[in-house]
């Protein structure tokens, strides 16, 4: 059989390098419905010689990356480490944000990432539906953690003694007629967002505005961020967002969790 792999498309640039190319081939060849093949199966698959196909199975197998049983080749986990490096370097931002983009879809509304930054939470990543809130909110927007539903969220797990600093350095303030402006009252609603896993701000941080958090994980259990859905509170009754906007958001959350805990 021709080596088809060696054919230049018009697309390859001057830099193509044919023989990392075909070495790739190779690699792609197996699968889950062919994990173990001879060096002819190989060389069917990917169209090289035989001759250049045994090349490249002998160097992936003397670097480890493929074992030699019975005159039949198979990958080793080694491989996973050419995966690594891309994973490792994903932020969580970019983790997050297509799983948002689905959730936003799935509501119909804005999704947003945040991280506790001090005081406040800082956006780190967001999917706007329409404009919510006077203020624009963009990646960088802050806001005090005490009044929104990913800062109690993200609170909710903070340390006492954190969560004492935090709330001496930024006291409550009435930012609506709905604001909790007690520490006290606070705390309670930390409290009960740590048991239930959830949080719901309804108005308190601008008139008009409910908003529902969940936490994210990372591989040891810990909450590293939180992610919201926002709505406006003439579009959708407390009950209608428990009942067809938190299951979504608790999924999602399990879901970037998940996929943030494989890196």
């Amino acid at each position: 059989m021709a080596d088809q792999s060696s054919q230049a498309t018009p697309e390859q640039s001057p830099d193509f390098v044919q023989s990392f190319a075909r070495g790739l081939s190779v690699i792609r060849s197996f699968s889950a419905d062919s994990p173990s093949q001879t060096l002819s199966e190989v060389a069917s698959q990917t169209g090289l010689s035989r001759a250049t196909a045994r090349r490249f199975l002998h160097t992936l197998t003397d670097l480890g990356y493929a074992v030699n049983i019975d005159s039949r080749f198979q990958l080793t986990p080694r491989v996973l480490e050419l995966g690594t490096s891309y994973l490792s370097a994903l932020s969580l931002p970019a983790i997050a944000q297509p799983r948002l983009e689905i959730l936003s879809r799935q509501v119909g509304e804005s999704s947003s990432m945040s991280v506790l930054d001090g005081t406040d939470i800082i956006y780190v990543c967001r999917v706007p539906v329409r404009r919510i809130m006077t203020v624009n909110i963009t990646i960088g927007t802050r806001f005090p953690a005490y009044a929104t539903s990913m800062g109690r969220v993200l609170l909710s797990h903070a340390p006492k003694e954190k969560l004492d600093e935090i709330l001496a350095a930024a006291p409550p303030e009435q930012l609506t007629t709905r604001s909790l402006t007690s520490v006290v009252a606070v705390r309670e609603e930390i409290e009960s967002t740590r048991e239930r896993g959830w949080a719901m701000v309804d108005q308190e941080l601008e008139p008009g505005l409910r908003s529902l958090a969940a936490p994210i994980t990372n591989a040891r259990g810990e909450v590293v961020a939180a992610i919201n859905v926002s709505t406006q509170s003439a579009s959708h009754s407390v009950e209608d967002i428990r009942k067809l906007v938190l299951p979504q958001l608790l999924d999602t959350a399990k879901t970037i969790s998940m996929d943030l805990s494989a890196l």
